[in-house]
C-alpha cells in the first residue's frame, strides 16, 4: 500500500513540475516580447533586387531614410 501511494505522489509532483516548467517558459516569451524592442532589419524592398529566387517585404514598416541611421 504504501508503494503505491509513493509512486501517485511522485507522479503528482512530476505534473507539478512539468506545469510549472511550461508555465515559467511561457512568461519568459511574454517578458521578451513585451521588452524587446527590435531595430529596422535591412532587407530588400519591393521592386529592388530584381534576381530570381530573392525574397523581399511585402510592406515594409520602415522607412528608407531610417534605413542605417541610428534611432535614439
Amino acid at each position: 500500500m504504501r508503494s503505491a501511494r509513493s509512486h501517485t505522489v511522485a507522479i503528482w509532483l512530476a505534473v507539478a513540475a512539468g506545469l510549472l516548467l511550461v508555465i515559467g517558459a511561457n512568461a519568459h516569451l511574454v517578458y521578451v516580447a513585451v521588452t524587446s524592442e527590435p531595430a529596422c532589419v535591412a532587407h530588400l524592398r519591393s521592386g529592388e533586387g530584381a534576381s530570381p529566387g530573392s525574397y523581399s517585404a511585402a510592406e515594409s514598416a520602415c522607412s528608407p531614410q531610417a534605413r542605417g541611421q541610428n534611432s535614439e
